[in-house]
């Protein structure tokens, strides 16, 4: 059995987007729904957070320094921690009910983010790229909330999920042109017992999926089985991240905003926590614009 802690006690009401950043040893994290960017200095357990005016749906570590947000009202760089924003694109622009929500860097740079359309009564969600040189391509279409994006280490495959058809997929991905194709089912979870939100893929190249209203995260192989589960004491994990000086802590987020007799159940429902695993992740690819 895997002992799950208690990083950070927190009332989160949408964690989500944990990122390890290995330079400075700290974990960022989003809490979406209070328009907040945190960092998280596991050795200290300091948490600052900066407040925005508008959701941030995820957010990249810049090359250069800084971030990349993809918020409700399109792509920003910022330039460090606690500085003005800069507008890149809204490829959005328009469709006033949608908010970015999961994304992720491959290797050469490029920021892939996925959007949700929260009213879903019909799908409208879609996954984008965004190049350093601010360049915008919609690659996925037809979701209701895009989720789960990642890379496999050859960077050869590209995974996203749409979380409420409770379906993972794969895709070939051509990192010299940033091509997405040739879409598939690589696991299909039943309804009722969770389904997948964020998601991180480890050095060994299975992806960690966390099982929203699942109460658990299960790591999947290439081929689409569940090789391994981790319960989590929170209804609603949202996604996770590995760091550590060896990449074999496994953080995960989770939502707080729940049922009252819920939370009476999973009092740290919002925390983030953290596990041990035996494989290590990958350091996260930076944004190069």
């Amino acid at each position: 059995m895997s002992q799950v802690d208690v990083a950070l006690k927190v009332k989160a009401k949408l964690g989500e987007c944990p990122r390890w950043d290995e330079k400075e040893q700290v974990l960022y994290w989003i809490d979406i729904d209070s328009f907040q960017l945190h960092r998280l200095d596991p050795a200290s357990g300091q948490d600052d957070f900066l407040q925005f005016d508008e959701e941030i749906g995820c957010f990249a570590l810049r090359e250069q320094g800084g971030f990349v947000l993809a918020m409700r009202s399109g792509f920003y760089t910022v330039d460090g921690w606690n500085t003005d924003r800069t507008f890149i694109a809204d490829p959005e622009k328009g469709l006033d009910k949608n908010r970015f929500n999961d994304g992720r860097c491959d290797e050469k740079g490029r920021l892939f983010a996925g959007s949700v359309y929260p009213p879903k009564d019909h799908q409208g969600a879609s996954i984008y790229s965004l190049t350093p040189s601010g360049e915008t391509t919609r690659w996925v279409k037809g979701l209701l909330t895009a989720n789960g994006i990642a890379f496999s280490p050859d960077s050869k495959t590209f995974y996203y999920a749409d979380t409420p058809s409770h379906a993972i997929s794969r895709c070939d991905y051509d990192l010299e042109t940033g091509v997405v194709s040739n879409c598939s089912t690589l696991h299909q979870f039943p309804h009722g017992n969770g389904r997948p939100d964020g998601a991180a893929v480890d050095g060994e190249g299975y992806y960690w999926s966390a099982l929203y209203a699942g109460s658990r995260v299960v790591r999947v192989s290439p081929q689409g089985e569940i090789v391994q589960e981790i319960a989590v004491p929170a209804t609603c994990p949202t996604m996770v991240a590995f760091g550590g000086e060896d990449l074999k802590t496994l953080y995960i987020t989770s939502v707080g905003n729940r049922p009252d007799e819920e939370l009476a159940e999973y009092p740290d429902s919002g925390s983030i926590f953290t596990v041990r695993v035996d494989v290590a992740g990958r350091v996260e690819n930076r944004f190069a614009g």
